[in-house]
């Protein structure tokens, strides 16, 4: 994660070199005078240095007061599912502030990695830290997981505060449920955590995990448009979420096929392309065509490229006006703790 610090003082800018010590990837700031090593001159204006950072970096740390901070980030705050996380840090080096994004953009857990560094005091104000309550937007972007709905996350983290929230999951489960959490399949409100588009509760919150491998086969020539819709009444018919997606993959012959390209790149799903050595390979039991056999030496794409790497077959071969398509499961652990 691309950071950047920010120090205006002589003993800020000390601080902000133990932190940079900690810090790979880091660009660092301070005013002109105090400039060398590491550290570049703050420009004047800084505003769009600081607009620059935010939009380009997962965390900025501000090593100084808390307004120079919050001034500095506020015309370009716009989501907590977007925005970059924001620290503040006292110049003596005593206390570590989290002020924007504290779970989606990870700020709390860099306030707490810094504090064990300066044998600083983490300064986090979020409900559920402060609870010791089940923290789901967290929870979900530490798990690469896809959040539906910020509104139902939202409501989620307000009613987790007052009481345990069901959640539903078809998917293996792997330790104790956290504070906060029961398991349920129905109610007001609850999370349902999948790639199935269900929505088990009157307010479902939906994590999606990216584990799905989309097989895709095509004539030569056949344009985007032809394999959007061949996916998209796949992925219809079978309930499943696009966005659990995490790749597609075909055979080699196909690997400069311009629909295809275009359409991957579109969804901004990788193609992995496979020999036909590596398709035969695959172990299962596959839906084999000659003609396909004739033309590429392998009786299946499709099926055989989905379910390489992957733990399962969901969908088997499905035609459409040129273009097959079969999805396959990764294996996928949902784990707590």
């Amino acid at each position: 994660m691309k950071t950047a610090v920010f120090a205006y003082t002589r003993r800020g800018r000390a601080t902000a070199g133990t932190i940079l010590e900690a810090l790979e990837d880091a660009e660092a700031y301070t005013i002109p005078r105090f400039a060398e090593g590491r550290f570049l001159p703050l420009p004047s204006p800084a505003a769009p240095l600081y607009e620059r950072c935010f939009r380009d970096c997962g965390a900025l740390i501000f090593v100084g007061a808390a307004g120079i901070a919050v001034r500095s980030v506020a015309p370009c705050v716009r989501s907590k599912t977007t925005d970059p996380a924001v620290l503040c840090v006292d110049e003596q080096g005593r206390y570590v502030i989290p002020l924007l994004s504290g779970h989606i953009g990870g700020a709390n857990a860099l306030a707490k990695r810094l504090a064990e560094l300066l044998g600083a005091t983490a300064v986090v104000t979020t409900a559920t830290d402060g609870r010791g309550r089940f923290s789901v937007d967290r929870w979900a972007a530490e798990g690469g997981y896809i959040i539906d709905s910020m509104a139902a996350a939202k409501a989620v983290s307000a009613a987790i505060l007052e009481e345990d929230v069901p959640l539903c999951c078809p998917l293996p489960v792997a330790g104790e449920l956290p504070p906060g959490l029961v398991y349920g399949s129905d109610g007001p409100l609850g999370i349902f955590i999948g790639w199935e588009r269900k929505r088990p509760f009157e307010t479902t919150l939906r994590l999606v995990p990216p584990a799905l491998r989309l097989g895709i086969g095509c004539r030569k020539g056949v344009g985007a448009d032809a394999i959007r819709a061949a996916v998209d009444a796949v992925m219809d018919e079978h309930r499943l979420d696009p966005r659990a997606v995490k790749c597609a993959a075909s055979i080699d012959l196909k690997a400069r096929e311009p629909g295809l390209l275009e359409y991957c790149e579109a969804r901004g799903w990788p193609l992995q392309c496979y020999s036909p050595e590596r398709l035969r390979a695959a172990t299962g039991d596959f839906t084999p065509s000659e003609f396909v056999a004739s033309v590429t030496g392998v009786d299946n794409v499709c099926e055989r490229a989905a379910l390489l790497g992957a733990e399962r077959l969901l969908v088997r071969k499905t035609a459409l006006a040129g273009v097959t398509v079969a999805v396959a499961a990764e294996q996928w652990e949902v784990r707590f703790g």
